[in-house]
């Protein structure tokens, strides 16, 4: 039940840093590494432990096994803190919440592999919502369609999923509307023989968001690498009823741009990992793996690097014509920084990459990129920011640009024409994802 698995992470969210140090206090990670496969995984095993009525609400098994042998210890921890920490009861524990965040709205993107915008409007105003035609944040009884993003509805912060059946459902996807941006930006085609890769797709918002925009039409090959990540990116696209798309375990940087998969593939997402620096709302990114901002210069560069190798990488698909390129950071270094050095690379000079204008780039969004000492103002203003709570409506703090390949660029032999919509290409997809599973075939 959708309840079960998206209220849990919310209250875990809230006492995360008591969780982490309790959790670091004693031997169970290392004890346990064979069935805990990250800490963050533990950790909600542990909320449950420690601070729901119910306990571990997992049937009997090595997993709830594993954090039972560590029970005393961990409740011999937790009054530890509590002691430390000179509070009484479990709630005083809970991390305060980013005053930014008050500014950020509830956004639920319609999904249009199942519903219209529509048909959203009747079921809310069914239930009760009016809609506002005012700017500001809705009251709890309100909501109203976004001025950037087609079927974004806006409603109060404090809208309750899990009391929402449209979202149970799959109707609606909770999604920061900053969050929205790569997908429009990506502009991916709408006819069969589209091919196009999210390079970095768990935990599935952006992929559900390319699927809904292709009109579940042409392909979508979905990459993730970390098996926990892999099934989260499954169980969403399920949900949204993503039948155009292919998940991929494993890493976007060691496939082989050659092979016949990708000869038609001409639009790439990539949102790699990045310091997490723009969320101050962490409820829409429960699934990611991001901890605290570290923003330590060493940190930003290894990041920038394994940014900017990204965009190198998608730049050698031969059939590649739209990159676009994302971080939920504020940091220069991770994104104009990145952008100038892609754009200074021989690699993308040679395949004859240059920043997509403006009028490709949402124009009407205001907030633009921070002008640097190799970017002009032409191309910073071809980038899109968004500032933590401080745009109107808010969002998370985000950053997008895009790569577009001129035409006639690059050697002639390597650009693949798409093929007639007609024609479709056999792939493997993942069972319960896209169409029943069916044998490559290589020409």
């Amino acid at each position: 039940m959708v309840m079960s698995r998206t209220a849990v992470p919310l209250e875990t969210l809230k006492l995360k840093d008591a969780i982490s140090t309790i959790i670091d206090a004693t031997p169970l990670m290392r004890d346990e590494r064979r069935h805990l496969l990250s800490k963050n995984f533990a950790a909600v095993l542990v909320h449950d432990l420690l601070f729901s009525s119910g306990g571990i609400q997992a049937g009997d098994g090595p997993i709830k096994q594993a954090i039972h042998r560590h029970k005393t210890r961990l409740q011999a921890e937790l009054v530890k803190l509590k002691i430390r920490r000179g509070v009484k009861a479990n709630e005083e524990l809970a991390q305060p919440n980013d005053p930014r965040a008050a500014n950020i709205p509830r956004y639920l993107r319609v999904n249009r592999n199942i519903w219209t915008t529509e048909q959203a409007v009747e079921f809310y105003a069914s239930q009760g919502y009016v809609v506002s035609t005012d700017s500001g944040l809705p009251q709890k009884n309100q909501f109203r369609l976004d001025d950037h993003v087609p079927d974004l509805l806006i409603f109060n912060p404090e809208h309750e999923l899990h009391r929402d059946e449209a979202y149970k459902g799959g109707k609606v996807i909770a999604q920061d509307k900053a969050s929205c941006f790569p997908a429009l930006v990506l502009d991916p085609p709408r006819v069969e023989s589209a091919r196009v890769i999210d390079a970095t797709a768990a935990p599935g918002n952006k992929t559900s968001h390319i699927s809904a925009l292709m009109e579940n039409k042409g392909r979508v090959i979905a990459f993730e690498r970390n098996k926990r990540r892999y099934k989260t990116l499954q169980e969403m696209l399920r949900r949204a009823k993503c039948q155009n798309v292919e998940t991929v375990l494993g890493d976007f940087l060691e496939q082989d741009p050659s092979d016949a998969r990708f000869k038609q593939v001409t639009h790439i997402l990539l949102d790699p990992s990045c310091s997490g620096s723009g969320i101050v709302n962490r409820l829409d990114y429960l699934t990611q793996e991001a901890s605290a901002d570290d923003s330590s210069d060493m940190r930003l560069d290894a990041l920038a690097s394994f940014q900017r190798n990204m965009i190198l990488h998608a730049a050698k698909f031969p059939s590649v014509e739209r990159i676009v390129y994302s971080t939920c950071s504020i940091h220069v270094t991770e994104n104009e920084g990145v952008v100038r050095d892609a754009l200074a690379s021989s690699e993308l000079k040679a395949k004859g990459f240059k920043l997509a204008p403006r009028s490709q780039v949402l124009p009407k969004w205001d907030r633009r990129g921070l002008p640097t000492a190799s970017l002009d103002i032409n191309a910073s203003d071809a980038l899109i920011r968004c500032s933590p709570g401080e745009d109107s409506p808010g969002t998370n703090g985000f950053f997008v640009s895009c790569f577009i390949r001129e035409t006639g660029a690059g050697e002639a032999s390597e650009r693949v024409p798409c093929p007639s919509a007609k024609r479709k290409i056999p792939v493997a997809i993942e069972p319960g994802i896209g169409h029943p599973k069916r044998k490559r075939r290589v020409s």
